[in-house]
């Protein structure tokens, strides 16, 4: 087969695979658009409005003409989002904080995942729905709930799971986005002081962005530098938690399997040097960083229709409890470290 037909033969294979993929992709997309449109002209969380939209139309994951397109929003579009969230963050952005912050922010995010743990054993959970929660509560809230999804065991629960963490996550984002600033006023610590309890507690990125400013600029510079570092720690841990899924897999197989570093994390990675060498032009980097918005939208839209509302019975009780304590503790260690240190 000469070289031309072989390129004739890719094209072909691709185009029918995207015919197949479209009508569900499109979906998935007119879903995020619609989420972003509420979000904007009526406030709340974009993230939620998704996912809520999403569930609204969970009877398309069935129809066979949608099914792949919805399947690949929920997990490629996912990791591509991911990936595209390096061009937000630079090294310099990162050693600006100085070491012991950067020493805080990283144990508090290991202590929250192993409080995830042992408190899904004590409540009967399963461990990695314990990484799950604990991870989205440390690092970025549904972002990290998405980034983590996408390495933790493929279960009948696994998407049930991570649409409760967006949720949950999202939900006490919002409230800590409300009160965490009227904490830290009353606990009369310095701007720098506010900016770092806001950025290392609060899940996610943009009510980080929205506390740490409704204090102060230097508040908000702060919060938002430690908020950033926090979502850079998704690439270590997400890396971790992949390889102790794939040694799981191996004990229970048995032989050897494997373990390679997950792509979206690789162009994660990449995007971030990129930025900070001043590779990647400030317009590029503003348009990926929209894209990496409008992936991670249209990714929680697609699990949103991936998942019915009464599989939520299911879960009972245990996992609310779990995600409310978990962003407590990271909320008094934050807040103790803050005191303390400034």
């Amino acid at each position: 087969m000469s070289e031309d037909s072989k390129a004739t033969g890719f094209m072909n294979s691709k185009f029918e695979e995207g015919k197949i993929l479209f009508p569900g992709v499109i979906i998935t997309v007119i879903v995020a658009i619609a989420a972003s449109f509420l979000s904007e002209h009526h406030g709340g969380p974009v993230m939620l409005y998704a996912l809520l939209l999403g569930t609204a139309f969970h009877f398309l994951s069935k129809d066979e003409k949608t099914a792949d397109g919805i399947q690949f929003s929920a997990k490629t579009v996912l990791r591509v989002g991911v990936a595209l969230l390096g061009a937000r963050i630079t090294i310099d952005q990162v050693a600006d904080l100085g070491l012991w912050p950067l020493l805080v922010v990283v144990a508090s995010i290991g202590a929250t995942i192993l409080f995830g743990l042992i408190a899904a054993k004590l409540l009967k959970q399963d461990k990695w729905f314990g990484v799950l929660t604990g991870g989205s509560v440390a690092i970025c809230g549904a972002s990290a709930a998405a980034a983590l999804s996408a390495v933790l065991p493929k279960s009948k629960e696994a998407e049930t799971n991570t649409i409760f963490a967006v949720v949950g996550v999202t939900t006490l984002s919002t409230l800590a986005m409300v009160f965490y600033p009227l904490i830290a006023q009353w606990s009369d610590m310095s701007d720098v002081g506010n900016g770092f309890f806001l950025g290392a507690t609060i899940h996610d990125v943009a009510q980080v962005v929205g506390a740490g400013y409704s204090v102060s600029e230097t508040a908000g510079d702060t919060a938002t530098v430690v908020k950033l570092f926090r979502v850079a720690m998704l690439v270590p841990v997400v890396l971790f938690v992949s390889i102790a899924v794939s040694m799981a897999a191996k004990d229970i197989k048995g032989g050897k399997k494997a373990v390679g570093v997950p792509g979206f994390l690789v162009g994660f990675v990449i995007l971030v040097l990129l930025k900070s060498f001043g590779f990647l032009p400030d317009q590029i980097a503003e348009f990926l960083k929209e894209a990496s918005r409008w992936c991670l939208i249209t990714a929680i839209a697609a699990i949103g229709i991936r998942t019915s509302l009464g599989d939520f019975r299911s879960l009972g009780f245990a996992p609310v409890v779990m995600i409310l304590s978990e962003t407590a503790f990271l909320a008094v260690i934050g807040f103790v470290v803050a005191c303390i240190g400034y």
